[in-house]
């Protein structure tokens, strides 16, 4: 069995070690530095994890978990363009560093080598991985879009916006769970109980994402904090506390979404403030719990042994733990 901590590093000299051989090298360059400015690696590792609750030998599938992470920083590149942030991971955007069609060209090809990647397995395996990976391409481009489309609407609901993050991140998580399955013979019933457990703990995990864009640490969290809250992004956070607003803070809470031009350290103060009044951060944490108690019940489910799931369930837990 494999440690998260010992699959981490092997991911990082694996992407480290990709060959780029292929011209014009100025197409290529903004995709290694995406691939090497850190990051959790939250996909690749899950993938390998849910592969060795089965077998032995997790490195075997490691293109596929690098085709995950790939496709995820294609994401990343598309949507720093998308919301003109100038940082991630404490370093300067793509497009901030080169221009937007750069961006643009240079993600198109991450996708095309997330697929190469991801198509690198058994014949007899790649249906069923190919079928899942699709579906989660399909759904991640949905979820992108449903969340431009919330920042022109000030009557998401809740369960819109758990819809929208699930599109948009959880089912990545979801998809890694699936295919290291997959990869691994599991049965059918395990195939589709990781699947749920990924999915649910992606939950937890990208409203803890929500929770620390406005009391994380910008030095640890990697980019500034607030940005949520002066783009107007209809997290939960938001919906919630104008569900739960009084009226005079729901007047406040509309001032400073409607406001045209204002300070931004003003804005995220003045909000943040909101929150703290309303208990909003609280209640977030409360909600992050729910999820993720519920992906352990589907890990519960799996068939593999309690010292094969050991692992993965350590793993799951220090997710919840993260400061960025």
């Amino acid at each position: 069995m494999y440690k998260s901590e010992d699959l981490l590093k092997k991911v990082n000299e694996a992407l480290d070690n990709l060959v780029y051989d292929r011209q014009p090298a100025s197409l290529y360059d903004p995709i290694k530095y995406v691939l090497s400015i850190g990051g959790k690696r939250v996909r690749p590792v899950l993938t390998m994890l849910a592969y060795n609750l089965y077998k032995d030998d997790p490195l075997s599938i490691m293109s596929q978990a690098l085709g995950l992470e790939t496709y995820h920083n294609f994401t990343l590149l598309h949507d720093d363009l998308m919301d003109h942030a100038d940082m991630r991971r404490g370093h300067e955007t793509v497009h901030k560093k080169w221009d937007a069609n750069r961006a643009i060209l240079s993600g198109d090809t991450m996708l095309l080598q997330a697929f190469e990647r991801v198509e690198d397995c058994d014949p007899a395996k790649l249906p069923a991985v190919f079928k899942v990976f699709i579906q989660t391409t399909l759904e991640i481009g949905e979820g992108q879009q449903l969340d431009v489309e919330f920042e022109q609407r000030n009557d998401v609901t809740e369960d819109e916006y758990i819809e929208m993050i699930r599109l948009k991140t959880s089912v990545l998580l979801a998809c890694a769970c699936k295919v290291g399955a997959i990869m691994a013979d599991a049965p059918a019933e395990d195939i589709e109980n990781m699947y749920k457990f990924g999915e649910k703990l992606g939950l937890a995990f990208q409203l803890q994402d929500d929770l620390l864009d406005v009391y994380g640490d910008p030095a640890v969290f990697g980019k500034n904090i607030g940005g949520d809250i002066t783009s107007n992004k209809k997290t939960y956070m938001l919906i919630n506390a104008f569900n739960r607003a009084t009226p005079a803070q729901r007047e406040e809470l509309t001032k400073w979404v409607e406001a045209k031009e204002f300070d931004r350290n003003e804005k995220v103060a003045a909000v943040t403030n909101l929150y703290n009044e309303i208990g909003i951060r609280k209640l977030c944490e409360q909600k992050i719990e729910q999820y993720y108690q519920e992906s352990l019940v589907y890990l519960t489910k799996v068939s593999a042994s309690e010292e094969r799931k050991a692992e993965i369930k350590a793993y799951a837990a220090e997710m919840m733990k993260r400061q960025s």
